[in-house]
């Protein structure tokens, strides 16, 4: 009787590293001239919003000094003073005031990190090379935010005890919609192309309706490793509906991260202001209703480099293999890592032809 070898999972270490690209740290409205604490890659930040530049800025988080945290200090113009010495620091990290000194040493900088604000979100950028923001990489505009015909994000942190890669394995993961969502995928299907990954699917979903007959379409886009966008369509309660999601993962250290979650809707004309806010807090808290099963999850699972997938299964190791390439330094990024290529796991109604049908059922 021939017998198997019982199947042995891996896992390499966890390098002290993280991945390259634009991370969200929250709203527009969320950095106020009150400087904020950040605890990201393995260290802590400030982030604050200059009183006379109204820009925001990022540094690190710790006077090099006598080791004052910065986020426990104030503004003063464009910079943030330390409250244990009172040594000012500017936007760009250097050290233009110490109030009891007639020298301030030549060495006294700190990192400034680059900061974008767009689509109403505050971002920062990673490089474990400290190399500037690559431009090409900038996510692109969302239109509809600028359009005032949308909701403004409603955003929500939500710690996970895992790595950013787990996260984004879901943009392959087909066969977990059923068992962790409750959803009916009718078709799905992954396009890869250099530092972007997407992922179409149609289905049906009791987030939205009682039935899980009704349609439903989502388009979810990395633009890098930690900036995800979803647009997607159906209905709440018989009504048609329209929304972006954001999830936007921050790494606290190499174990844990905090997730940026965000909901915008596009407006109802038949609704007044204060009915849209309610819909939208009323479809936001059903949304995490469902990202909640996901994080039941990530908090359990163990990390597993070798996993075991069969022929249902969506391309796995395709989504880790374009992750990669975040966690690559430039120069040595690989061609499989971020060719063009696509893989259908269930074949089915296009997003495009769904929306036509939505657009006929309104």
């Amino acid at each position: 009787m021939n017998m198997i070898e019982p199947y042995t999972i891996e896992h390499r270490p966890t390098p002290e590293r993280y991945a390259r690209g634009w991370y969200v740290i929250g709203s527009n409205s969320s950095i106020t001239t009150t400087p904020t604490t950040l605890s990201a890659f393995g260290t802590k930040l400030v982030a604050y919003r200059g009183q006379e530049d109204n820009q925001v800025h990022i540094l690190d988080g710790y006077c090099p000094h006598m080791g004052g945290d910065l986020s426990r200090g104030e503004v003063c113009g464009n910079s943030v003073i330390c409250p244990f010495h009172l040594w000012r620091w500017g936007a760009d990290g250097v050290c233009d005031h110490i109030p009891y000194a007639k020298r301030i040493p030549p060495k006294a900088v700190i990192k400034s990190w680059p900061v974008l604000e767009k689509n109403g979100l505050v971002m920062v950028w990673q490089d474990p090379e400290n190399n500037p923001p690559i431009p090409e990489q900038e996510p692109v505009d969302n239109a509809d935010w600028y359009s005032g015909e949308w909701t403004d994000w409603e955003m929500h942190s939500i710690p996970i005890q895992s790595q950013g890669r787990e996260l984004v394995d879901n943009m392959a993961d087909m066969a977990h919609f059923g068992p962790v969502h409750y959803s009916s995928v009718k078709s799905f299907k992954n396009v890869m192309d250099g530092h972007r990954f997407i992922q179409y699917m149609v289905g049906g979903h009791q987030l939205l309706t009682d039935s899980c007959d009704d349609l439903l379409t989502s388009v979810a886009t990395y633009e890098g490793p930690a900036y995800m966008t979803t647009a997607m369509t159906g209905s709440m309660e018989g009504q048609p509906m329209a929304v972006h999601l954001l999830v936007s993962h921050i790494p606290v250290d190499t174990n844990n991260f905090i997730i940026n979650f965000g909901v915008m809707m596009k407006k109802s004309a038949t609704h007044n202001a204060e009915e849209n806010r309610a819909l939208l807090a009323a479809y936001t808290e059903k949304t995490l209703e469902s990202f909640h099963q996901d994080v039941a999850i990530w908090n359990n699972k163990c990390l597993i480099d070798n996993p075991l997938l069969c022929d249902g299964d969506g391309p796995i190791h395709l989504v880790r293999k374009w992750y990669s390439q975040f966690m690559t330094d430039v120069a040595d990024i690989r061609d499989d890592q971020v060719r063009a290529r696509e893989h259908v796991t269930v074949e089915g109604p296009s997003v495009e032809d769904t929306l036509a049908v939505l657009a006929n059922r309104a």
